[in-house]
């Protein structure tokens, strides 16, 4: 048997840093990052309550408009009402609906802290030089990282599964924002500061208008990684299509976790379709504007 790799670094005393460091974290401001973070407690809460007190077949409707007026579309528009039937009449429409509102809930805080961050990226290189090996690490650091610090400042539940979502997803939006608007030609931004643009205006009016298509497709891809993100969320108490697998796993029910792993599946095409298909719109009506 070969030797082990000696032990060159003794890293038991970082690790203890670290492990106190976050306990006295949840020790002194436990409490006061709860009461921060209720807002978005209550509107996961009121988005998962909506979702499911909604009549299934109005949400249907509902996002069959919404494909229909992205995609324009007949036949991606039956497949999304065809998937979205096939969701409930196997039993999981509340769980979709849980599982669409944690997602939405995750996606539209990575959205709002996402791009201005990649705003900022855009305007300064040192900032960027910095900010690029950090998202390198949070996109290949394994998904269970992070749960870890999370549960242990806020325990199982919704929370920590949002929070853990919202880094999990939040690096696409900011890495893609911030190579749009690099990517807007120069020639165009000199000529609207010529006619005496603020750079708020030249950010709203000309940066933001051109790098749109490229900004929908990070939202696309923050999108999908929150979805992929509920199977692991439900071990801290996420609920929703990603328990029903778990399930599955934990009982071994190969059709339970079968099932909820389509299901899955069927959610994350529709929001993909319809997010491409924005994605496409704003790209085509930026050429015809041109």
């Amino acid at each position: 048997m070969a030797d082990n790799f000696p032990e060159l670094l003794d890293t038991r005393g970082l690790r203890f840093a670290i492990d106190d460091g976050f306990s006295w974290v949840v020790a002194n401001y436990g409490d006061t990052l709860e009461r921060l973070l209720a807002p978005l407690l209550k509107l996961l809460g009121a988005m998962e309550a909506f979702l499911q007190w909604l009549p299934w077949y109005v949400t249907i409707a509902g996002i069959a408009l919404l494909t229909y007026s992205a995609s324009r579309n007949l036949r991606m528009t039956g497949s999304a009402i065809v998937m979205l039937f096939f969701i409930g009449a196997v039993g999981l429409w509340n769980d979709a609906m849980a599982t669409v509102a944690l997602m939405l809930a995750a996606t539209v805080v990575a959205v709002v802290v996402g791009i201005p961050l990649g705003i900022v990226m855009a305007r300064s290189d040192r900032l960027r030089s910095i900010a690029l090996p950090l998202l390198n690490i949070m996109q290949t650091l394994p998904i269970f990282v992070y749960l870890i610090p999370f549960v242990m400042l806020f325990g199982p539940g919704k929370i920590p599964a949002v929070l853990a979502t919202v880094f999990f997803a939040i690096p696409p939006v900011i890495r893609l924002t911030d190579l749009g608007i690099r990517q807007v030609d120069g020639e165009v931004v000199e000529a609207i500061v010529a006619f005496g643009a603020t750079p708020s205006q030249k950010l709203v009016r000309v940066q933001i208008p051109l790098a749109l298509p490229t900004i929908m497709a990070g939202i696309n891809q923050t999108t999908m990684m929150a979805l992929s993100m509920v199977v692991i969320a439900s071990m801290i108490g996420a609920g929703g299509l990603g328990y029903q697998v778990l399930q599955g796993i934990q009982r071994l029910e190969v059709s339970r976790g079968l099932v909820a792993g389509i299901a899955i599946v069927f959610l994350a095409v529709i929001f993909d379709r319809i997010a491409q298909s924005y994605g496409r719109r704003a790209q085509k009506h930026l050429e015809h504007g041109e």
